[in-house]
Protein backbone atom coordinates (compact mmCIF):
# COMPACT_ATOMS: atom_id res chain seq x y z
CA UNK A 1 0.00 0.00 0.00
CA UNK A 2 3.09 2.92 0.94
CA UNK A 3 4.30 1.72 -2.57
CA UNK A 4 1.12 2.28 -4.46
CA UNK A 5 0.80 5.55 -2.60
CA UNK A 6 4.06 6.76 -4.06
CA UNK A 7 3.44 5.25 -7.27
CA UNK A 8 0.14 7.69 -7.12
CA UNK A 9 2.03 10.34 -5.72
CA UNK A 10 4.54 10.87 -8.03
CA UNK A 11 1.59 10.17 -11.40
CA UNK A 12 -0.44 13.64 -9.31
CA UNK A 13 3.25 15.79 -8.69
CA UNK A 14 4.41 15.32 -12.26
CA UNK A 15 0.90 15.92 -13.87
CA UNK A 16 0.87 19.09 -11.92
CA UNK A 17 3.82 20.29 -12.74
CA UNK A 18 3.67 19.51 -16.49
CA UNK A 19 -0.14 21.07 -17.09
CA UNK A 20 1.24 24.26 -14.79
CA UNK A 21 4.23 24.63 -17.22
CA UNK A 22 2.39 24.02 -20.26
CA UNK A 23 -0.13 26.35 -19.16
CA UNK A 24 2.64 28.89 -18.03
CA UNK A 25 4.11 28.09 -21.55
CA UNK A 26 1.97 28.61 -24.24
CA UNK A 27 -0.98 30.48 -22.26
CA UNK A 28 0.37 32.79 -19.59
CA UNK A 29 3.58 33.78 -20.55
CA UNK A 30 2.02 34.79 -24.29
CA UNK A 31 -0.19 37.10 -22.46
CA UNK A 32 2.07 39.00 -20.28
CA UNK A 33 4.33 39.23 -23.12
CA UNK A 34 1.19 41.13 -25.17
CA UNK A 35 0.47 43.42 -22.03
CA UNK A 36 4.06 44.17 -21.88
CA UNK A 37 4.58 44.99 -25.22
CA UNK A 38 1.35 47.15 -25.52
CA UNK A 39 2.70 49.39 -22.68
CA UNK A 40 6.11 49.78 -23.94
CA UNK A 41 6.64 53.40 -24.17
CA UNK A 42 7.57 53.20 -27.85
CA UNK A 43 4.42 52.06 -28.40
CA UNK A 44 3.07 55.65 -27.93
CA UNK A 45 6.43 58.00 -28.42
CA UNK A 46 7.00 56.09 -32.38
CA UNK A 47 10.50 54.54 -30.88
CA UNK A 48 11.63 51.09 -31.51
CA UNK A 49 9.52 49.07 -28.73
CA UNK A 50 11.51 46.81 -27.15
CA UNK A 51 9.92 43.66 -28.72
CA UNK A 52 11.57 44.34 -31.88
CA UNK A 53 14.86 44.28 -30.70
CA UNK A 54 13.64 40.07 -29.22
CA UNK A 55 12.35 39.46 -32.27
CA UNK A 56 15.37 40.53 -34.16
CA UNK A 57 17.54 38.40 -32.02
CA UNK A 58 15.05 35.50 -32.11
CA UNK A 59 14.58 35.23 -36.20
CA UNK A 60 18.57 36.56 -37.01
CA UNK A 61 19.90 32.98 -36.79
CA UNK A 62 16.83 31.08 -38.24
CA UNK A 63 16.65 33.67 -40.96
CA UNK A 64 19.95 32.84 -42.21
CA UNK A 65 20.04 28.90 -41.77
CA UNK A 66 16.62 29.26 -43.70
CA UNK A 67 18.45 31.20 -46.39
CA UNK A 68 21.25 29.33 -46.93
CA UNK A 69 19.22 26.07 -47.10
CA UNK A 70 17.29 27.64 -49.87
CA UNK A 71 19.80 28.70 -51.56
CA UNK A 72 21.65 25.50 -51.62
CA UNK A 73 18.77 23.39 -52.30
CA UNK A 74 17.83 25.18 -55.88
CA UNK A 75 14.02 25.64 -54.70
CA UNK A 76 13.48 28.84 -55.84
CA UNK A 77 14.13 27.27 -59.65
CA UNK A 78 11.60 24.71 -59.60
CA UNK A 79 8.28 26.56 -58.14
CA UNK A 80 5.49 27.99 -60.74
CA UNK A 81 6.08 31.39 -62.21
CA UNK A 82 2.95 32.66 -61.18
CA UNK A 83 3.26 31.17 -57.28
CA UNK A 84 3.70 34.57 -55.47
CA UNK A 85 4.57 32.95 -52.52
CA UNK A 86 7.29 31.18 -54.23
CA UNK A 87 8.73 33.59 -55.99
CA UNK A 88 8.12 37.02 -54.46
CA UNK A 89 7.97 36.18 -51.17
CA UNK A 90 11.62 35.38 -50.28
CA UNK A 91 13.01 38.12 -51.78
CA UNK A 92 10.43 40.25 -49.95
CA UNK A 93 11.44 38.53 -46.64
CA UNK A 94 14.80 39.01 -46.73
CA UNK A 95 14.40 43.08 -47.67
CA UNK A 96 12.20 43.32 -44.78
CA UNK A 97 14.96 41.93 -42.41
CA UNK A 98 17.30 43.99 -44.11
CA UNK A 99 15.18 47.17 -43.52
CA UNK A 100 14.62 46.22 -39.63
CA UNK A 101 18.49 45.46 -39.45
CA UNK A 102 19.54 49.09 -40.89
CA UNK A 103 16.84 50.61 -38.36
CA UNK A 104 18.01 48.87 -35.17
CA UNK A 105 21.39 49.93 -36.23
CA UNK A 106 20.48 53.48 -36.05
CA UNK A 107 18.71 53.50 -32.90
CA UNK A 108 21.99 51.52 -31.62
CA UNK A 109 24.49 54.27 -33.01
CA UNK A 110 22.27 56.67 -31.09
CA UNK A 111 21.55 54.74 -27.86
CA UNK A 112 24.51 51.78 -28.08
CA UNK A 113 22.65 51.03 -24.58
CA UNK A 114 20.11 49.05 -26.40
CA UNK A 115 22.18 46.05 -27.45
CA UNK A 116 25.70 44.24 -25.90
CA UNK A 117 26.69 43.86 -29.84
CA UNK A 118 25.71 45.99 -32.82
CA UNK A 119 22.84 44.62 -34.62
CA UNK A 120 25.02 44.74 -38.02
CA UNK A 121 27.73 43.16 -35.66
CA UNK A 122 25.86 39.97 -34.28
CA UNK A 123 23.70 39.60 -37.80
CA UNK A 124 26.54 39.93 -40.20
CA UNK A 125 25.76 36.72 -41.09
CA UNK A 126 22.30 37.06 -41.68
CA UNK A 127 22.92 40.09 -43.42
CA UNK A 128 25.17 38.03 -46.00
CA UNK A 129 22.42 35.67 -46.76
CA UNK A 130 19.90 38.41 -47.19
CA UNK A 131 21.77 39.59 -49.94
CA UNK A 132 22.70 35.98 -51.47
CA UNK A 133 18.91 35.50 -51.63
CA UNK A 134 18.70 38.89 -53.52
CA UNK A 135 21.02 38.45 -56.14
CA UNK A 136 21.36 34.47 -56.46
CA UNK A 137 20.41 33.90 -60.32
CA UNK A 138 17.70 30.66 -59.09
CA UNK A 139 15.83 33.17 -57.13
CA UNK A 140 15.62 35.18 -60.57
CA UNK A 141 13.89 32.35 -62.47
CA UNK A 142 10.64 33.36 -62.37
CA UNK A 143 11.34 36.65 -64.04
CA UNK A 144 13.55 35.41 -66.75
CA UNK A 145 10.36 33.64 -67.74
CA UNK A 146 8.21 36.93 -67.82
CA UNK A 147 10.78 39.34 -69.57
CA UNK A 148 13.59 36.71 -70.90
CA UNK A 149 17.39 37.21 -70.07
CA UNK A 150 17.04 40.94 -70.55
CA UNK A 151 14.81 40.99 -67.26
CA UNK A 152 17.17 43.54 -64.83
CA UNK A 153 16.67 46.46 -68.21
CA UNK A 154 13.15 45.86 -69.30
CA UNK A 155 9.93 46.69 -67.27
CA UNK A 156 9.99 44.24 -64.50
CA UNK A 157 9.26 47.14 -62.21
CA UNK A 158 8.54 45.10 -58.85
CA UNK A 159 11.75 42.87 -59.12
CA UNK A 160 14.62 45.61 -59.98
CA UNK A 161 13.48 47.98 -57.43
CA UNK A 162 13.41 45.06 -54.73
CA UNK A 163 17.02 44.33 -55.98
CA UNK A 164 17.33 47.93 -55.41
CA UNK A 165 15.68 48.40 -51.71
CA UNK A 166 17.85 45.37 -51.03
CA UNK A 167 21.41 46.36 -51.97
CA UNK A 168 20.48 50.16 -50.98
CA UNK A 169 20.38 48.51 -46.92
CA UNK A 170 22.89 45.89 -47.49
CA UNK A 171 25.06 48.62 -48.25
CA UNK A 172 24.05 50.83 -45.60
CA UNK A 173 24.58 48.61 -43.53
CA UNK A 174 28.45 47.20 -44.59
CA UNK A 175 29.83 49.91 -46.73
CA UNK A 176 30.82 46.86 -48.88
CA UNK A 177 30.61 49.10 -52.29
CA UNK A 178 31.06 45.36 -53.87
CA UNK A 179 27.25 46.22 -55.27
CA UNK A 180 27.47 49.76 -55.99
CA UNK A 181 27.68 49.33 -59.70
CA UNK A 182 24.70 47.00 -60.01
CA UNK A 183 22.78 49.61 -57.66
CA UNK A 184 23.68 52.46 -60.27
CA UNK A 185 23.14 50.44 -63.24
CA UNK A 186 19.92 49.66 -61.28
CA UNK A 187 18.85 53.47 -60.52
CA UNK A 188 19.88 54.59 -63.74
CA UNK A 189 18.16 52.20 -66.12
CA UNK A 190 15.16 51.89 -64.14
CA UNK A 191 14.40 55.76 -63.88
CA UNK A 192 15.41 56.35 -67.56
CA UNK A 193 12.86 54.18 -68.34
CA UNK A 194 10.15 55.16 -66.46
CA UNK A 195 11.19 59.09 -67.82
CA UNK A 196 10.60 57.78 -71.09
CA UNK A 197 6.88 55.97 -70.60
CA UNK A 198 3.79 57.59 -71.51
CA UNK A 199 3.13 57.93 -68.44
CA UNK A 200 5.49 57.42 -65.75
CA UNK A 201 4.48 53.45 -64.96
CA UNK A 202 6.09 50.50 -66.26
CA UNK A 203 4.52 46.93 -66.29
CA UNK A 204 5.29 44.37 -63.20
CA UNK A 205 4.92 41.27 -64.84
CA UNK A 206 3.91 41.25 -68.79
CA UNK A 207 -0.15 42.37 -69.01
CA UNK A 208 0.24 43.57 -65.46
CA UNK A 209 1.13 47.20 -64.41
CA UNK A 210 0.81 48.69 -60.48
CA UNK A 211 1.68 51.86 -59.36
CA UNK A 212 2.04 50.53 -56.06
CA UNK A 213 5.23 49.23 -57.32
CA UNK A 214 6.23 52.02 -59.45
CA UNK A 215 5.80 54.85 -56.47
CA UNK A 216 8.16 52.43 -54.22
CA UNK A 217 10.81 52.19 -56.66
CA UNK A 218 11.08 55.67 -57.44
CA UNK A 219 11.40 56.21 -53.55
CA UNK A 220 13.80 53.54 -53.14
CA UNK A 221 15.70 55.08 -56.44
CA UNK A 222 16.06 58.10 -54.24
CA UNK A 223 17.06 56.47 -51.53
CA UNK A 224 19.73 54.17 -53.10
CA UNK A 225 21.17 57.97 -54.38
CA UNK A 226 22.66 57.98 -50.54
CA UNK A 227 24.67 55.59 -50.99
CA UNK A 228 25.42 55.99 -54.48
CA UNK A 229 26.26 59.15 -54.73
CA UNK A 230 23.75 59.74 -57.70
CA UNK A 231 21.49 62.53 -57.90
CA UNK A 232 17.88 61.39 -59.16
CA UNK A 233 15.80 64.36 -57.54
CA UNK A 234 14.63 65.98 -60.81
CA UNK A 235 13.31 62.52 -61.81
CA UNK A 236 11.55 62.09 -58.20
CA UNK A 237 9.88 65.52 -59.11
CA UNK A 238 9.17 64.63 -63.01
CA UNK A 239 7.35 61.67 -61.52
CA UNK A 240 4.63 63.76 -59.82
CA UNK A 241 2.72 63.15 -63.08
CA UNK A 242 2.26 59.76 -62.43
CA UNK A 243 0.66 60.26 -59.05
CA UNK A 244 -1.33 63.39 -59.64
CA UNK A 245 -4.21 64.45 -61.70
CA UNK A 246 -6.26 62.46 -64.07
CA UNK A 247 -3.34 59.43 -62.88
CA UNK A 248 -5.79 59.08 -59.49
CA UNK A 249 -9.20 57.75 -59.18
CA UNK A 250 -11.99 59.16 -58.60
CA UNK A 251 -11.38 59.60 -55.02
CA UNK A 252 -7.97 61.00 -55.46
CA UNK A 253 -6.08 58.17 -54.72
CA UNK A 254 -3.40 55.99 -56.62
CA UNK A 255 -5.47 53.41 -58.06
CA UNK A 256 -4.67 49.78 -58.16
CA UNK A 257 -4.27 48.49 -61.92
CA UNK A 258 -3.67 50.29 -64.69
CA UNK A 259 -2.31 50.31 -68.54
CA UNK A 260 0.93 51.49 -68.81
CA UNK A 261 0.05 52.44 -72.72
CA UNK A 262 -3.26 53.92 -72.37
CA UNK A 263 -3.11 55.30 -68.99
CA UNK A 264 -6.65 53.39 -68.65
CA UNK A 265 -6.96 52.40 -65.10
CA UNK A 266 -8.36 49.08 -64.68
CA UNK A 267 -9.27 49.26 -60.71
CA UNK A 268 -9.55 51.82 -58.22
CA UNK A 269 -7.56 52.78 -55.49
CA UNK A 270 -7.28 49.52 -52.38
CA UNK A 271 -6.07 49.02 -49.30
CA UNK A 272 -2.85 47.86 -49.68
CA UNK A 273 -2.41 50.21 -51.83
CA UNK A 274 -2.28 53.30 -49.49
CA UNK A 275 -1.05 51.52 -46.69
CA UNK A 276 2.50 50.78 -48.70
CA UNK A 277 2.83 53.71 -50.34
CA UNK A 278 2.21 56.07 -47.72
CA UNK A 279 4.84 54.71 -45.83
CA UNK A 280 7.42 56.07 -48.38
CA UNK A 281 5.17 59.27 -49.10
CA UNK A 282 6.70 61.26 -46.65
CA UNK A 283 10.07 60.91 -48.24
CA UNK A 284 9.56 61.72 -51.25
CA UNK A 285 6.15 63.89 -51.36
CA UNK A 286 5.24 65.25 -48.13
CA UNK A 287 2.48 67.65 -49.30
CA UNK A 288 0.54 64.59 -51.07
CA UNK A 289 1.49 62.50 -48.11
CA UNK A 290 -0.94 64.07 -45.63
CA UNK A 291 -3.52 64.21 -48.52
CA UNK A 292 -3.67 61.24 -49.27
CA UNK A 293 -3.51 59.95 -45.65
CA UNK A 294 -6.38 61.83 -44.50
CA UNK A 295 -8.76 60.29 -47.78
CA UNK A 296 -7.81 57.16 -46.90
CA UNK A 297 -8.64 57.15 -43.43
CA UNK A 298 -11.88 59.02 -44.62
CA UNK A 299 -12.67 56.04 -46.72
CA UNK A 300 -11.27 53.11 -46.04
CA UNK A 301 -10.85 53.12 -42.07
CA UNK A 302 -13.61 51.17 -39.85
CA UNK A 303 -14.35 50.45 -36.48
CA UNK A 304 -16.59 47.98 -34.91
CA UNK A 305 -17.18 46.84 -31.35
CA UNK A 306 -14.51 44.00 -31.99
CA UNK A 307 -12.18 45.49 -34.36
CA UNK A 308 -10.54 48.80 -35.53
CA UNK A 309 -8.87 49.02 -39.11
CA UNK A 310 -8.34 49.35 -42.69
CA UNK A 311 -10.35 47.75 -45.27
CA UNK A 312 -9.45 46.65 -48.48
CA UNK A 313 -11.91 48.29 -50.91
CA UNK A 314 -13.32 51.23 -50.46
CA UNK A 315 -16.58 51.04 -47.73
CA UNK A 316 -19.06 52.56 -50.33
CA UNK A 317 -18.49 50.39 -53.46
CA UNK A 318 -20.01 46.35 -54.11
CA UNK A 319 -17.61 44.45 -52.67
CA UNK A 320 -17.34 41.16 -50.81
CA UNK A 321 -16.85 41.85 -47.17
CA UNK A 322 -15.41 38.18 -46.88
CA UNK A 323 -13.17 36.86 -49.13
CA UNK A 324 -9.61 36.30 -50.27
CA UNK A 325 -6.77 37.85 -52.64
CA UNK A 326 -3.27 36.30 -52.42
CA UNK A 327 -2.25 40.46 -51.93
CA UNK A 328 -4.76 41.26 -48.80
CA UNK A 329 -5.05 37.80 -47.65
CA UNK A 330 -8.23 36.76 -46.34
CA UNK A 331 -10.74 39.83 -46.28
CA UNK A 332 -12.59 39.67 -43.01
CA UNK A 333 -15.73 41.47 -42.60
CA UNK A 334 -14.04 44.08 -45.02
CA UNK A 335 -11.32 44.46 -43.02
CA UNK A 336 -7.56 43.88 -44.97
CA UNK A 337 -4.47 41.69 -43.13
CA UNK A 338 -2.20 43.17 -45.23
CA UNK A 339 -3.11 46.72 -45.39
CA UNK A 340 -3.09 46.55 -41.41
CA UNK A 341 -0.31 44.99 -41.14
CA UNK A 342 1.27 47.61 -43.54
CA UNK A 343 -0.82 49.85 -41.74
CA UNK A 344 1.36 49.86 -38.54
CA UNK A 345 4.78 51.05 -40.77
CA UNK A 346 2.48 53.72 -42.35
CA UNK A 347 1.02 55.09 -39.31
CA UNK A 348 3.99 55.10 -37.15
CA UNK A 349 6.31 56.64 -39.96
CA UNK A 350 3.22 59.58 -40.43
CA UNK A 351 3.59 60.22 -37.06
CA UNK A 352 0.05 58.85 -36.07
CA UNK A 353 0.56 56.54 -33.12
CA UNK A 354 -2.94 56.65 -32.21
CA UNK A 355 -3.35 53.84 -35.01
CA UNK A 356 -0.37 52.49 -34.76
CA UNK A 357 -1.17 51.45 -31.48
CA UNK A 358 -4.54 49.86 -32.45
CA UNK A 359 -3.68 48.05 -35.45
CA UNK A 360 -0.61 47.02 -33.41
CA UNK A 361 -2.19 45.50 -30.60
CA UNK A 362 -4.45 43.57 -32.91
CA UNK A 363 -1.40 41.96 -35.05
CA UNK A 364 0.55 41.48 -32.02
CA UNK A 365 -2.49 39.24 -30.15
CA UNK A 366 -2.91 37.26 -33.55
CA UNK A 367 0.42 36.51 -34.18
CA UNK A 368 0.44 35.39 -30.28
CA UNK A 369 4.46 35.70 -29.24
CA UNK A 370 5.63 32.75 -27.99
CA UNK A 371 8.55 32.90 -24.70
CA UNK A 372 11.17 31.34 -27.37
CA UNK A 373 10.22 34.47 -29.19
CA UNK A 374 8.74 32.77 -32.04
CA UNK A 375 4.82 34.31 -33.49
CA UNK A 376 3.37 31.56 -34.45
CA UNK A 377 0.38 33.71 -35.72
CA UNK A 378 1.99 35.33 -38.00
CA UNK A 379 3.92 32.26 -39.46
CA UNK A 380 0.47 30.70 -40.38
CA UNK A 381 0.21 33.64 -42.70
CA UNK A 382 3.43 32.83 -43.98
CA UNK A 383 4.26 29.98 -46.79
CA UNK A 384 5.76 27.15 -44.87
CA UNK A 385 8.34 25.71 -47.84
CA UNK A 386 9.09 29.30 -49.60
CA UNK A 387 8.91 31.77 -46.89
CA UNK A 388 8.42 30.48 -43.46
CA UNK A 389 9.23 34.13 -41.82
CA UNK A 390 7.40 36.20 -43.73
CA UNK A 391 5.22 36.97 -41.30
CA UNK A 392 7.43 37.59 -38.52
CA UNK A 393 9.83 39.38 -40.29
CA UNK A 394 7.20 41.85 -42.28
CA UNK A 395 5.86 42.37 -38.74
CA UNK A 396 9.71 43.21 -36.66
CA UNK A 397 10.26 45.79 -40.02
CA UNK A 398 6.60 47.16 -39.26
CA UNK A 399 7.96 47.97 -35.30
CA UNK A 400 11.23 49.60 -36.59
CA UNK A 401 9.72 52.46 -38.34
CA UNK A 402 9.62 55.72 -36.81
CA UNK A 403 7.62 58.95 -37.52
CA UNK A 404 9.64 60.93 -40.80
CA UNK A 405 11.20 63.86 -39.35
CA UNK A 406 9.25 67.15 -38.89
CA UNK A 407 6.00 64.59 -38.44
CA UNK A 408 3.66 65.89 -35.33
CA UNK A 409 2.76 62.59 -33.39
CA UNK A 410 -1.24 61.93 -32.44
CA UNK A 411 -0.64 59.70 -29.85
CA UNK A 412 -3.53 58.04 -28.33
CA UNK A 413 -4.90 54.61 -29.44
CA UNK A 414 -7.36 51.93 -27.92
CA UNK A 415 -7.53 48.13 -27.62
CA UNK A 416 -10.26 47.19 -29.33
CA UNK A 417 -13.11 44.23 -28.10
CA UNK A 418 -11.19 41.26 -29.82
CA UNK A 419 -7.92 41.95 -28.07
CA UNK A 420 -9.46 42.75 -24.55
CA UNK A 421 -11.36 39.13 -24.94
CA UNK A 422 -8.54 37.61 -25.95
CA UNK A 423 -6.38 39.28 -23.15
CA UNK A 424 -9.33 38.32 -20.95
CA UNK A 425 -9.17 34.71 -22.23
CA UNK A 426 -5.93 34.07 -21.63
CA UNK A 427 -5.50 35.23 -18.23
CA UNK A 428 -9.02 33.89 -17.33
CA UNK A 429 -7.89 30.71 -18.47
CA UNK A 430 -4.59 30.21 -17.27
CA UNK A 431 -5.91 31.09 -13.82
CA UNK A 432 -8.89 28.23 -14.11
CA UNK A 433 -6.27 26.09 -15.06
CA UNK A 434 -4.40 26.82 -12.32
CA UNK A 435 -6.97 26.51 -9.82
CA UNK A 436 -7.64 22.97 -11.41
CA UNK A 437 -4.15 21.89 -10.52
CA UNK A 438 -4.10 23.39 -7.06
CA UNK A 439 -7.85 21.26 -6.15
CA UNK A 440 -6.86 18.21 -8.13
CA UNK A 441 -3.65 17.93 -6.17
CA UNK A 442 -5.30 18.46 -2.86
CA UNK A 443 -8.20 16.11 -3.56
CA UNK A 444 -5.34 13.26 -4.35
CA UNK A 445 -3.24 13.59 -1.51
CA UNK A 446 -6.26 13.87 0.57
CA UNK A 447 -7.32 10.29 -1.17
CA UNK A 448 -4.16 8.68 -0.23
CA UNK A 449 -3.82 6.81 2.57
CA UNK A 450 -7.33 6.44 3.09
CA UNK A 451 -8.23 4.61 0.37
CA UNK A 452 -5.37 2.54 -2.18
CA UNK A 453 -5.62 3.38 -5.43
CA UNK A 454 -6.56 -0.30 -7.58
CA UNK A 455 -4.36 -1.65 -10.07
CA UNK A 456 -1.56 1.43 -9.45
CA UNK A 457 1.00 -0.61 -11.18
CA UNK A 458 -0.66 -0.90 -14.53
CA UNK A 459 -2.08 2.60 -13.89
CA UNK A 460 1.63 3.87 -13.28
CA UNK A 461 2.71 1.55 -16.24
CA UNK A 462 0.16 3.18 -18.86
CA UNK A 463 0.87 6.89 -17.74
CA UNK A 464 4.54 6.22 -18.02
CA UNK A 465 4.17 5.38 -21.45
CA UNK A 466 1.82 7.95 -22.58
CA UNK A 467 4.39 10.48 -21.20
CA UNK A 468 7.27 8.55 -22.65
CA UNK A 469 5.71 8.53 -26.37
CA UNK A 470 4.59 12.36 -25.62
CA UNK A 471 8.15 13.06 -24.88
CA UNK A 472 9.43 11.39 -28.16
CA UNK A 473 6.89 13.02 -29.98
CA UNK A 474 8.11 17.03 -28.64
CA UNK A 475 11.72 15.85 -29.12
CA UNK A 476 11.67 14.47 -32.80
CA UNK A 477 9.31 16.99 -33.46
CA UNK A 478 11.13 19.81 -32.05
CA UNK A 479 7.52 21.30 -31.50
CA UNK A 480 6.44 21.82 -28.00
CA UNK A 481 2.67 21.71 -28.93
CA UNK A 482 2.54 18.72 -29.91
CA UNK A 483 3.18 17.35 -26.40
CA UNK A 484 -0.37 18.99 -24.84
CA UNK A 485 -2.74 16.56 -25.78
CA UNK A 486 -0.34 13.39 -24.14
CA UNK A 487 -0.68 16.11 -21.06
CA UNK A 488 -3.82 16.32 -20.94
CA UNK A 489 -4.70 12.99 -21.36
CA UNK A 490 -1.99 11.93 -18.29
CA UNK A 491 -4.24 13.72 -16.03
CA UNK A 492 -6.69 11.47 -15.40
CA UNK A 493 -3.84 9.16 -13.71
CA UNK A 494 -4.39 8.33 -10.93
CA UNK A 495 -7.87 7.15 -10.65
CA UNK A 496 -9.67 5.49 -7.70
CA UNK A 497 -12.29 3.01 -9.45
CA UNK A 498 -16.03 3.42 -8.33
CA UNK A 499 -16.27 0.67 -5.87
CA UNK A 500 -13.26 2.46 -3.73
CA UNK A 501 -14.81 5.95 -4.02
CA UNK A 502 -17.80 4.16 -2.32
CA UNK A 503 -15.93 2.90 0.29
CA UNK A 504 -13.72 5.92 1.23
CA UNK A 505 -17.23 8.03 0.87
CA UNK A 506 -18.56 5.56 3.77
CA UNK A 507 -15.54 6.12 5.83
Amino acid sequence: MLYGNRLARLISVVNAVALTAVTLYFLTIPTLLIVRTLRDPGMRNGEIPRFAWRLHQYLTPRYERWARERIASGAAGKVHYLDVPATEWPLFGSVFYLWATEHLQEAWKADPGLSQVAPAVYARDTIEACKDVLVDPVHHTWVVTHWGDDYMHEQNVFFRSLVIAGLTSYERLTGSGAYLPLLRDQIDTLSQELDASPYGVLYDYPGECYPIDVFAAVAWIREADQVTGTDHSAFVERQRRAFTGDRLDSYGLIPWLVDPRSGEQFEPSRGIVNSHILIFAPDIYPDLAKTWYDLYEKHFWQETWYAAGYREFYRDRSYSEWTFDVDSGPVIDGFSPSANAFGIAMARANGRMDQAYTLTAQVLAVSYPMPDGSLPGARLLSDPRNAPYLGEVGLLWQLTEKPREGMSLVKGGHLPGAVKIGLAIGFGLSFLIYLFVFLRQRQTHRRIGKGRYRGIGIQFTLWAILMGVTALIVLGSGSALLGIPGILVAQVFPFLFKREEQVETAG
